[in-house]
Order: C-alpha cells, then structure tokens, then sequence
C-alpha cells in the first residue's frame, strides 16, 4: 500500500464502533490512515513507518482475563502514540498505572476542563464539551503521565507521558459529539507525528489509473454494473484508465429502483461510451423469487441467478482477463482482509466473497482503500453526474429484500412507484442529501381503509429515512410533519392498492437499517 501515501498513521483496532470512524477523520485532515490489528508486532509497524499510532477504544475492560493488548515494543519504537478510551487505559496500564471500574459511569456529553497547556490541546477553549463512554478509567496515574483535562467524574480525561510521545485521552474525539475533536487530532497529527497533511484523493486517482494501466496492459477488463455508486466510480475510473478495453455488464434483474437502469445505460453508453453489456433478466429473477418468503432464501435465490447471468455474459466478452469489483475499504475490515487483518472478521461482505473463483479471472479492486465518502468525491473528479455519486445507498439484492413477503411483479411495482414518491418529495425538500438512506417498504399486511366512500382492504407502505456517520449506527430522520404529509398523501393518491403509510422510527441498533 506504499503508493497511496508517503505519510501514513495507522489505527490499532481493539474491537471499537467507532474505528473507521477514527480513521475517516485522520484522512480528513489530509493524512493517509489504515486499520490494523490490535495485535501487530512491533516490527511490522517498523516496516510500514508509519508517522504515528493511534490505539482505538474497545469493550473490553484492560484488567480482565483474555482482554485484547497489543505489542508492549510499541511503546519503544519512538513513534507518537494517542490512545483513545481503551487504548488511553491500555497505555497507561502498560506503563505503570492502575485502571479500575469507574466510580460513576459516563456514557454521553461531559463537560471537560482543560487543566494542563499542551500541544495536543492547543486551540481548545479551557471549558469543553466532550463524548464520553467508558465504565473504567485510570485510578492511578503513574509519575509518568501529566494530567491535561478532566471532567466531574474523570480526574484525567487526558494525559501525555513527561518523556515519550504518548498521549491518551479518555473521551472520543472522532464523534461529532466532541466540537473541538478534529482540532485535538489535528495537534496529535501535526504538532506530534510532524504530518504535513500532503494526501489527496486526486493524487490517488492519479496513481490508481497508472496502477491499473500497467497491470492490465493490452487486455480487457470486465466490471459489473449495479446502478450503485461503487460500481459507477469503479467504471468511471477504469474508462479514464485503459478506455475501449473495459466491458461493463449491468444484469438487468427487474428489482432496482424507478429508472435506475435506464440512467446507468445512459451515462456508460452515451457519456463515458463503455462497451456495455445488458442481460435482460427480469423473469429469470422473478421465476427464481417465486414463492419464496425468507430473507436469506430471497438473497440466496437472487445470488445464484446473478452469477449464472454474469457468467454468461462474462463469457461472451473476449480477451476479458480480469474482473473489476467495487469493494471498498469498510467491505475489506469486515471482510477479515484489512492490512495484517482486523481484530475479528465480522461477515463476509457481497463484493468480497460473492463470485465463484472458477470465472478465471484476476480481481482488481481500484477503491479498496477508501471510505464511501472518498469514493463520491472521487465520482465527481471523475466527471459522473451527482444523481449518480449522491444516490443514497441500495441492498445488493434490491427491492427484493424491501417487498416483504413474496416477490411479484405486482407487488414489484407497488413499492417502485412508492420508492419512487419518497425519493421525490426528500429531494425537493432539500434534504436528500442530508438524510443518509430514505426508502419505501411494502410490507406483507393489508389494513381497513375508506377512500371514495367505500370499504378497502389494501397494502401498507412503511417509510425509512436514517441519518448516519457510517451505518454501524443510525437514527432516524427527524423530517418535518409537513414532509411526512406530502409523502404519504402523494403514495395514497398515486399508488393503486395502498391505503396506509407508516414511519419508521427505530435506531440502529437496536433495529437495522433495511426491513430484511
């Protein structure tokens, strides 16, 4: 990964939710970050010569048996080291203090005091708000370690070693809840790891598509098209990359959004002029749905039609050597497949594991190093249009999997038309691009109703709109009642056989973002 960047900071992961999200900010401040084991021996973090190191939080407690540590070589590298909550105990354990269950737990916003003048907290006012969510802390500090902050209930919200470059801090300076957060990890980034913040996603495009173009040569390369964003970056950056010789195949299922299809073939075809394969497959789809009622029986069923159809038309492309997917850098973490590997493979994602290895082709993977908002901006340097970069994500398995029930082509087109309403009314109320995911879900119920003076008995449509960082968690979307109007009137009105619409506001977790 050497050619990403010449400066790089690497994040140890000690299970924590929040450490893509740590990784996300330090490369907002222009600063190339992976995710690494928590495990990682001292002399491969001397091999990669990273700029500095930051230890994630976890839920473990640092004194239980089997808690995860990591390498105590570490601390001898001489490398800057910033431990966040668990990693701030972890470091302080290691090197001398005592760490115990907290008098009083904090979970949420705490007031903090900076104490101490430090770098690492230059900037931030001596009252702060700060995101705190820990049940241990460090009781006893060494003399090592200066306290910098605290708060009512944490006597040292923030520390620095008095000899070595080693800061910890117990609250979370990467969650929006901490104001001044981007401010701390940019000192820790520049005053202490000496980052001059020089990586750019245009620099990485750069490289990219000379990586590809060398590695390709004169052969051809084939990329799947899901009317996603991934894919469409991934096609857009292979078309600047070796032209003429990518194929792109878009297995036209019959479950993607309202005109979905036609905008893909639209823009491979007219604008970036790819060599666009289309499969018709609707009724292959549908006849493979037929009767089925599961979730994972509808995602297995649409799978193996999937393959059977990529295949085909994979076969039919010549000189096709290798195969272009859109797997991102989250898809690789929890994949089992990130830099010396994560903590714990957490699923097989579907653009990492999905196609069988028989189709003989070597895989490129061209935004495996990225975030999904690095991969929209990305699309735009790329010149795709900002319907397509800003769509809001969609299930592998399309509206297969938000028609609850059996899968029909009527039932097919219900949810469409109500999707498509939904879409309509967030966007021309300025908050598409605001809200993270907003979509409709036929559900398997009929409801009593009275429309023109007469009894029915019709469908109900439930409405999903979440707002997110990086859809670990979500909430949902406070949209206005006027909003909520609209939509449901509009898809009563509009949409033969529905008389009832409902809002869903569950969070992730408890519940998940999509229905199935």
């Amino acid at each position: 990964m050497g050619r990403v960047a010449d400066e790089k900071v690497l994040v140890l992961d000690f299970g924590s939710q929040y450490a893509q999200l740590i990784a996300r900010r330090v490369r907002h401040q222009h600063v190339y970050c992976e995710i690494v084991r928590h495990d990682i021996t001292a002399d491969r973090i001397r091999e990669l010569a990273p700029k500095g190191l930051i230890l994630s939080g976890g839920p473990s407690s640092v004194y239980a048996d089997g808690a995860p540590k990591c390498d105590p070589g570490i601390f001898d590298l001489g490398l800057p080291v910033l431990g966040i909550c668990y990693g701030m105990q972890l470091i302080c354990e290691a090197l001398g203090s005592q760490v115990s269950p907290a008098p009083a737990r904090e979970y949420g916003r705490a007031q903090c005091r900076v104490t101490s003048d430090d770098a690492l907290l230059a900037g931030v006012p001596r009252e702060t708000q700060v995101w705190m969510s820990h049940g241990d802390q460090v009781a006893v500090a060494s003399d090592d370690f200066v306290p910098l902050a605290q708060t009512d209930t944490c006597r040292l919200a923030a520390v620095r070693h008095r000899r070595l470059p080693i800061y910890g801090l117990q609250f979370h300076p990467e969650v929006t809840h901490t104001p001044h957060g981007e401010q701390i990890l940019g000192n820790f980034l520049r005053e202490t790891c000496g980052c001059a913040g020089t990586w750019r996603l245009v620099d990485f495009a750069e490289q990219t598509v000379d990586e590809v173009r060398r590695r390709v040569g004169d052969d051809r390369v084939i990329c799947g098209l899901s009317g996603g964003v991934d894919s469409a970056v991934v096609a857009a950056l292979l078309a600047r990359a070796i032209g003429p010789r990518l194929s792109c195949i878009l297995v036209d299922n019959g479950l993607l959004r309202k005109g979905e299809a036609d905008a893909v073939i639209r823009e491979f075809s007219d604008h970036f002029k790819t060599d666009l394969h289309v499969v018709p497959a609707k009724d292959r789809f549908l006849d493979a749905l037929a009767g089925l009622v599961d979730p994972q029986d509808k995602r297995r069923a649409i799978g193996r039609v999937f393959i059977d159809c990529f295949a085909d038309a994979a076969a039919r492309i010549e000189g096709a050597r290798f195969l272009a997917q859109g797997t991102l850098y989250p898809d690789v973490i929890e994949s089992g497949g990130s830099l010396d590997g994560p903590a714990a493979t957490i699923k097989l994602h579907h653009n990492v594991g999905g196609l069988p290895e028989d189709l003989s082709f070597e895989l490129i993977e061209p935004l495996r190093d990225l975030f999904k908002d690095e991969v929209r901006q990305l699309g735009l340097q790329l010149g795709l249009p900002e319907d397509i970069v800003w769509r809001h994500p969609f299930p592998g398995p399309g509206l297969a999997v938000r028609c609850l029930g059996p899968v029909t082509r009527e039932r097919l087109a219900t949810l469409r038309e109500a999707d498509a309403i939904v879409v309509e009314e967030i966007k021309r109320a300025g908050l598409y691009r605001k809200t993270s995911q907003s979509f409709a879900v036929l559900l398997p119920i009929q409801s009593v109703g009275v429309m023109g003076d007469a009894r029915t008995y019709d469908d109900a449509v439930a409405v999903r709109s979440i707002d997110s960082e990086d859809f670990m968690t979500a909430d949902w979307s406070r949209l206005p009642y006027e909003l909520l109007a609209r939509i449901s009137t509009r898809i009563i009105n509009e949409v033969p056989g529905v008389n009832r619409v409902v809002y869903d506001i569950s969070s992730k977790p408890p519940a998940t973002i999509e229905w199935e």
